[in-house]
């Protein structure tokens, strides 16, 4: 990765709900109808509106994206994105995180977002191993801002210092 496509990626240990940025990724389930971790901070955090729009949606494929307004949130807008559930890497699990990503990206770009904040998409209760997941995130991340000007800053939001960690590690690999 190039030195100014890094420096529009930021990392940091904190409460994605409450970052400063224009859009934030819901690790989401494939119903969009909340859940815990991630994607039950954020439908607390945004408020019971969050919960109508996404049903309106009618779920969304994992690898696949979907964004809402971010209603109580600081951030505008909520992309949803589906991960994979781990199962021991056989089942293309790779494949379908990257597109996560891609698709999350994609509609950042269609959504003229500026900044947008990832947490670490199936690496919680899909049990996706950190070190992989963060990995495929750096990759898509940087291939997606090499090759186009928005969103002009990306976020990793980090759940604990030992995550913040292992996508340091995969920032210099």
């Amino acid at each position: 990765m190039d030195h100014a496509t890094r420096q529009r990626i930021e990392l940091v240990h904190a409460d994605l709900t409450a970052l400063q940025v224009d859009a934030i990724v819901n690790a989401a389930n494939k119903s969009l109808l909340g859940g815990g971790g991630v994607d039950g901070a954020i439908h607390r955090a945004a408020g019971p509106a969050l919960l109508e729009a996404c049903s309106e949606i009618g779920g969304c494929p994992t690898g696949e994206a979907r964004a809402t307004a971010g209603f109580d949130l600081v951030a505008r807008l909520v992309i949803h994105a589906v991960g994979p559930v781990w199962r021991s890497g056989q089942a293309g699990e790779a494949g379908l995180l990257a597109s996560c990503y891609r698709n999350s990206l994609e509609l950042a770009l269609d959504n003229e977002v500026r900044s947008l904040a990832f947490p670490s998409i199936s690496t919680g209760a899909y049990g996706y191993p950190i070190d992989q997941a963060a990995s495929i995130a750096i990759r898509e991340v940087g291939l997606f801002l090499s090759r186009n000007r928005f969103p002009q800053k990306v976020v990793f939001a980090c759940f604990s210092k030992e995550d913040l960690q292992v996508y340091a590690d995969a920032m210099e690999a």
